[in-house]
């Protein structure tokens, strides 16, 4: 038996950037607030904002570049990209606040100014319509900072445990550890679990539910019954089905039926861990239903090709532009300590090839023939080394790499095509010796200067996490994607968080 139905809270912190939410227990903490509490100001932020933007700029610019009928064409800008929206579902409470993405957005936007040209041609407007494609670039911009906004209250409410979904999972003994664990480990996403059931077999902490193996109607019912008392004595929201040998064919359809029946939302999840949603297709063989997993992006292809035209274009632009920079910098640590300006080492990139990755020097030139001495200080719990206060640091050295800028020669890397500017932290061959099948997947493709590891902890992160977040990149990575990271590798760069 998992406890009544009073619930606990807990919040624990695995490193900076990590937290873990469960919602099982007997002492009650905060109070659990449901999905549809979500603050009301979500919705009517976003369509304010989506309607006296392009109110103020699509005048404003056609009143300056002289074109005609502004308010008319303001209007129907107006209603045009507000239908756009609410028909996409921008608006509806279960959506706002899930994703922070650009690309919806950018979706919508393109969509509004096709309808728009529609209309145009329909009226036989003479308004140039690139002049109304920049009036309604700020709808653009300020929608996706809205959206954002939005996502990161949403994200830090849900991180202590408010406008969530309370999810009982129902699973076989060995399933159960599997699913509660992955979803008590982070909090960016709305299932909270308030309960287990086992099917066929005992686990800790969990109810037990025995289904027989070929029900009939009345059998299947009585099961069916049982769950439904279980889900209402938790007060869950859904119930979440690990499938298994004991919960497949006619005993996981009579579950369902008898949830369905009594209005309680029903997921399943397949097992499959780390897959991003895109990659994944709903389809029906012989009555079965089949779940399509589509390949990662392979080397050619035009995601391939946008991605080396930004690494490229962008490590040649960065280069030129922060050129002073880079010179001030080497001067810094010229000055600081005596020794190379720049630091080469070698790494392994995409297949395991060698190549020599470009540094500023950070560290007393002797760092390498010491790092033996302070190996039973080491705080990574994996294959790499990592002090928060290593005494091989110098001064300049704790100031670049607390800012990142020690990272910035690696451009050539990127330029000569070993780096990528997206990409898997590059791993020294020492630590390639000890990597296991899965973690040598992470060389699949290029290294690079930032990545999901960088937003997402950096050295906080531990080397489980590191791993994972690196085989999620390398599986689901896309042009689109590798856009999102280099934004947020700002913000991570200035907050600092994880840099030692």
């Amino acid at each position: 038996m998992v406890g009544d139905a009073r619930t606990s809270v807990g919040i624990r912190e695995t490193g900076r950037s990590r937290t873990r939410r469960t919602l099982r227990g007997e002492t009650v903490l905060p109070r659990v607030i449901g999905l549809r509490d979500k603050p009301g100001w979500y919705a009517p932020a976003l369509i304010g904002v989506d309607a006296v933007v392009p109110a103020v700029s699509v005048p404003w610019a056609l009143t300056q570049t002289g074109q005609p009928a502004a308010g008319p064409v303001t209007v129907t800008s107006v209603l045009t990209w507000l239908a756009v929206r609410g028909a996409r579902r921008r608006y509806l409470r279960e959506e706002v606040g899930e994703s922070r993405g650009a690309v919806p957005v950018l979706h919508d936007w393109l969509i509004a100014l096709a309808v728009l040209a529609v209309i145009g041609v329909g009226v036989r407007t003479v308004v140039d319509p690139f002049v109304v494609l920049a009036a309604l670039a700020p709808a653009l911009l300020l929608s996706l900072f809205v959206r954002r906004v939005v996502h990161a209250h949403l994200a830090g409410a849900r991180r202590a445990a408010q406008a969530v979904l309370r999810v009982l999972v129902v699973g076989e003994a060995g399933a159960l550890p599997v699913v509660t664990g992955r979803l008590d480990s982070r909090t960016d996403h709305p299932y909270a679990v308030v309960g287990t059931v086992a099917v066929g077999g005992d686990a800790p902490g969990a109810e037990r539910l025995d289904p027989p193996a070929d029900p009939d109607p009345v059998s299947g019912a009585r099961a069916g019954r049982t769950l439904v008392d279980s889900v209402r004595r938790h007060r869950a929201d859904v119930v979440l089905l690990a499938p298994g040998a004991r919960l497949s064919g006619p005993a996981l359809r009579h579950l369902v039926w008898a949830l369905q029946d009594a209005e309680i939302e029903v997921a399943l999840a397949p097992g499959l861990v780390e897959v991003s949603g895109k990659r994944l297709e709903v389809g029906s063989v012989a009555g079965l239903t089949v779940l399509k997993v589509a390949p990662p992006q392979g080397p050619g292809g035009v995601q391939q090709a946008l991605k080396g035209a930004l690494d490229r274009c962008g490590a040649a632009f960065g280069l030129l532009v922060l050129s002073p920079l880079l010179a001030l910098v080497a001067l810094a640590v010229t000055l600081d300590s005596r020794g190379p300006v720049f630091y080469r080492q070698q790494r392994i990139g995409r297949d395991q090839e060698l190549f020599v990755m470009w540094k500023f020097r950070t560290m007393a030139v002797d760092a390498e023939a010491r790092k033996r001495e302070l190996a039973e200080r080491n705080e990574n719990d994996g294959l790499m080394f990592k002090m928060r206060r290593d005494p091989r640091v110098t001064r300049v050295g704790r100031l670049l790499r607390r800012t990142s800028l020690d990272e910035l020669p690696q451009l050539l890397n990127v330029l000569l095509g070993d780096m990528s500017l997206v990409g898997p932290r590059p791993p020294l061959p020492e630590e390639v010796a000890g990597y296991d099948a899965t973690a040598l997947r992470r060389l699949r493709v290029r290294p690079g200067m930032t990545g999901l590891w960088q937003v997402s902890g950096r050295s906080d992160l531990s080397w489980e996490e590191t791993v994972q977040l690196d085989l999620h990149y390398v599986d689901n990575w896309s042009f689109v994607s590798d856009l999102d990271v280099l934004s947020r590798t700002l913000r991570a760069v200035v907050d600092g968080r994880g840099a030692y």
